[in-house]
């Protein structure tokens, strides 16, 4: 709909308010093509190929066309204005644009129920204000809008300084309400490495970042979210950018996406819309100043110059001038600014002659014989040589800065011996006023950004001065101040969102560590900076960098037996973030342990039981649950002497689950429960810690150990709690988790459809975010649920690809668990020599851990099945089993155990002592009679007494 127009395409039906308009078969045809590339200018030939297929015509033809669909549209009468003629290139749509309930329902289905995006209303607040007024620009804003909801990618490409930002920036206010706010800006300009894109843009949305393949995450985490990206400055990660934008425009199609950029990145999805510069009137010597002021680099000028603080109106006298200066400028809207801000000190033609003696060379052509961007660093070159030795002076050390910076940042980098507050405070003012920075109020405090090119021509002169290291030194020196304000006395880091005001600092923290360990660098101060920073790049999973650059700070000389607390703090931020980027591994375990010394020679509490909680978590993935326990009691201890109520709660869910896993299943009752009463009132304790949340991890190990205790119907209460609380955090670690330890329950419990869902659900969950360990849980899941349902082949081949990929990673947790299914599979499918070397195996070394009860009893299981059977052998290990259950307090074990102990008693004919086992033990359940083990107990006992 347009106007009081609507348009079937399909129906090739033209009607003004419901009544059909009667035109041409042509020109409704010319009208379709120009709605579906609305906004952009299509040219006469483009417009008669696609009109006039294979007919030859003259563009005659074509104007007389135009000319009737205008006529039939009252195009230009009451100011409605739908297709423009762009002299020399061709027409196009301009009207704002508006599908219909029904076709946009058709378009983008189920969009109503699009789940939001975390932290979308926080970026959108830090969207940059759109200009009260776009001279020359503002009929491009519903064109621009109405095509990006047509096509969902479309890049503004233009030289730098054209006025891409701003124009962008415009678009995204009007898009606001379409997108319900969910409109964020991205700032490329201030990343400086590619391979961070994905990362940071999840960083910033408050997304998990996925430490193996961040553009898998992001695109995965945004492919059910309908959302509008604009990406900013893309042309210097051009080849980052489209890998970027051509996977979420493929994976996520509610993602809309709206780039300003140089050139075009080449990638499928993508429609260029060419911005072209503010015209300029033609050489006149006549030239009046109301003829002028029709075009818009003069109203661009003219408005410019008059913001300076001095009165300013065009004189017909000087109209020919401001027209010369504006065509040499190339209709640039940053090099117009830059020459209006010298009007005040110059006037119009003393602008123009300093102007003409900077470039003496011929502007005419000079666009195609020359880059851009040489364009744009001839105006900014000029500028620069205008300013004051001070405020140039000024300007290369705030080039220092990558995005945003405080007039405090301002004085840090800037005050010296050669400038005082009060002059590099004015030197701030005098660089927003000649547009080589910004003023960005949309922040708690006052924010200023020098323009991304000048601050890149600013660089390079500070690289020229002589001042770099020194500079730069500053500049790390203000981020350890800075990054030193985040709250870390306590034991668990920030969580995401109170990091929110530290993410535009990324780009600054990024370039100075590059810096600091450059050969032209300050290590030492890199390595004060990491520990700063730390916090920030844990809080925010950013664990690849925060190992590299920990490393990098433990490898100089000394610095790992300094035995200070400097040192102490690199372990644990090296520890930590190499155990999830780099795995389990002996140098992992060491740098925990040699952090953990200093802490306690220190007497640094936190930092204690950070160590400890990672130290905890490495045991419990290698297999050492009795580790596990020592360490999480010692944690209690700390706890309870940090007097942190979050700290002794997640020490209480540490030696729940650990002893769940070292087969204590009451303490581990007891314990999941007291973390989770500390926290029942205190909702905004941060439970996400060292990369999944702990209060769901408690909960599941809760609902084992019930289920174990001989509490099914309770077990599957919490069960189901956990993975929907696991839903609702939406961390894809802590959904994957939640699904690994909830779905046994279920199967357990015999209930084999909802526990398929789950395995289902896991398997897919993970595979979409890329995290393979869990992604191979969930094939061994599904390989042992189909052994339990009698499919044995196909499950035994699930199960061995689940180990081998679980121990080419050394994440042996589950493996008995995989094994024992495997040995039932195998002794199913009559390999019973394989069954019992793989039971057996297990069997050796699984001591008193939470299976250890059902390794047993399959075991016995195994032995009994054989065809020649060792009925001995197998009683002994049942006996074994029940025995190990009870010492676990593990009813359920002990009544799958009882079933398999009394299947073989009836076949031995000792049918009464069957009986009575069998009769004592359901005895002890007070719920879950419905379960399928409690119906096989009850079928049981019914044929012993059939037999009397």
């Amino acid at each position: 709909m347009f106007g009081p127009f609507s348009l079937s395409a399909t129906g090739r039906q033209l009607e003004r308010e419901g009544v059909p308009v009667d035109i041409g078969s042509r020109a409704l045809d010319i009208l379709i093509v120009l709605i579906e590339e609305a906004g952009k200018i299509i040219c006469n030939r483009e417009l008669i190929a696609r009109v006039w297929r294979d007919v030859v015509v003259e563009e005659s033809s074509l104007r007389v066309n135009i000319a009737g669909l205008r006529r039939a549209l009252d195009d230009g009468r009451d100011g409605a204005r739908y297709i423009a003629n762009v002299p020399s290139q061709g027409y196009c749509f301009v009207a704002p644009l508006a599908r219909t309930a029904a076709a946009a329902a058709i378009a983008q289905p189920g969009v109503d129920s699009l789940p939001p995006v975390p932290h979308v209303a926080q970026a959108a607040r830090f969207l940059p204000k759109p200009l009260a007024r776009m001279v020359g620009r503002d009929a491009l804003i519903p064109a621009l809008r109405a095509r990006i909801m047509a096509h969902r990618f479309v890049n503004i490409v233009g030289p730098g300084g054209m006025g891409k930002t701003t124009v962008a920036i415009a678009v995204a206010h009007a898009l606001l309400d379409e997108f319900d706010g969910a409109v964020c800006f991205f700032d490329l300009g201030a990343l400086s490495a590619p391979e961070l894109l994905a990362s940071t843009m999840a960083a910033t949305l408050g997304l998990p970042a996925v430490a193996s393949d961040p553009l898998h995450g992001l695109a995965a985490s945004l492919q059910d979210r309908r959302i509008l990206l604009l990406l900013d400055n893309c042309e210097h990660l051009a080849d980052a950018v489209a890998t970027l934008t051509e996977r979420l425009f493929h994976d996520a199609p509610h993602v809309f996406i709206l780039a300003t950029s140089r050139e075009s990145l080449r990638v499928e999805g993508e429609h260029i819309h060419r911005l072209a510069p503010l015209d300029s009137p033609p050489q006149s010597e006549t030239l009046t100043a109301a003829a002028a002021l029709a075009f818009p680099a003069i109203q661009l000028f003219v408005e410019r110059a008059a913001a300076n603080g001095n009165p300013f109106a065009l004189q017909d006298d000087d109209a020919a001038v401001v027209a010369e200066i504006c065509r040499k400028l190339d209709g640039i809207a940053l090099a117009i600014e830059l020459g209006a801000g010298r009007v005040a000190a110059y006037g119009v033609r003393g602008t123009a002659a300093l102007l003409d003696n900077r470039f003496r060379l011929s502007w005419h052509g000079r666009r195609t014989a020359l880059p851009r961007h040489q364009t744009l660093n001839a105006m900014l070159d000029w500028s620069y040589n205008l300013l004051p030795e001070f405020e140039r002076m000024v300007l290369r050390r705030l080039a220092t800065f990558i995005g945003p910076f405080s007039l405090a940042d301002a004085r840090q980098i800037a005050v010296d011996a050669q400038a005082d507050d009060m002059q590099v405070i004015e030197a701030v003012g005098s660089l927003v006023a000649k547009s080589l920075a910004s003023v960005e109020t949309g922040m708690p405090d006052t924010r200023y950004r020098l323009l991304e090119s000048a601050r890149v021509y600013a660089s390079e002169k500070l690289r020229e001065s002589g001042e770099m290291r020194a500079i730069a030194q500053r500049h790390a020196l203000l981020l350890i101040a800075f990054f030193g304000t985040m709250e870390t006395g306590s034991a668990t880091f920030p969580q995401a969102g109170a990091l929110a005001g530290y993410v535009d600092s990324l780009g600054n923290l990024r370039k100075s560590l590059a810096w600091c360990f450059s050969d032209a660098g300050d290590p030492a101060i890199g390595a004060r900076l990491c520990v700063a920073a730390a916090p920030l790049m844990l809080g925010l999973s950013l664990l690849g960098e925060c190992s590299a650059w920990s490393g990098k700070a433990l490898a100089l000389p000394g610095a790992g037996n300094q035995g200070d607390a400097h040192e102490m703090a690199l372990r644990e931020a090296h520890a930590i973030s190499s155990m999830f980027a780099e795995g389990n591994s002996d140098s992992v375990l060491l740098s925990i342990q040699r952090g953990l010394d200093l802490a306690c020679s220190l007497g640094s509490l936190p930092h204690e039981l950070r160590l400890l909680a990672g130290l905890n978590i490495f045991q419990t993935r290698i297999g050492d649950f009795a580790a596990a326990v020592q360490i999480a009691e010692r944690s209690i201890a700390v706890a309870k002497k940090l007097g942190d109520t979050a700290a002794l709660a997640m020490a209480e869910w540490m030696l729940g689950v650990a002893l769940h896993l070292a087969g204590d299943q009451a303490g581990a009752q007891r314990h999941c429960e007291n973390g989770l009463a500390l926290v029942a009132h205190a909702r905004s304790v941060n439970t996400i810690y060292f990369g999944y949340d702990h209060r769901i991890r408690a909960l599941v190990a809760l609902a084992r150990a019930l289920w174990l205790r001989g509490f099914p119907e309770r077990a599957n209460q919490v069960a189901w709690q956990a993975v929907h609380e696991a839903d609702a955090v939406g961390h894809p670690v802590t959904v994957c988790i939640s699904l690994i330890y909830a779905a046994p329950v279920l199967m357990w419990n015999g209930d084999w459809t909802a526990a398929e869902e789950l395995i289902g659900k896991l398997i897919v969950h993970a595979k979409k975010h890329g995290i393979g360990p869990y992604h191979a849980v969930g094939i061994g899941y599904r390989g042992a649920l189909l052994v339990k349902r009698g499919e044995p082949a196909a499950g035994v081949e699930l199960l061995y690809d689940c180990l081998n990929v679980l121990r080419s990673g050394r994440h042996t947790l589950l493996n008995s668990v995989f094994i024992s299914a495997l040995a039932e599979g195998l002794a199913m499918l009559g390999k019973f020599d394989e069954a019992r070397c793989a039971i057996a195996d297990v069997a050796s070394n699984c001591m008193e851990t939470f299976d250890a009860p059902e390794i047993l009893r399959i075991r016995g299981e195994v032995l009994a099945a054989m065809a020649h059977p060792d009925t001995a052998l197998a009683e002994a290990c049942l006996l074994q089993s029940r025995d190990c259950a009870r010492r676990q307090q593990a009813l359920g074990w002990e009544l799958c155990t009882t079933i398999t102990l009394a299947r073989l008693l009836m076949r031995g004919g000792r049918r009464l002592e069957a009986q009575r086992m069998l009769g004592e033990v359901l005895g002890r359940f007070s719920e879950g009679h419905a379960t399928r083990d409690h119906v096989m107990a009850r079928e049981m006992l019914a044929a012993c007494a059939a037999m009397d």
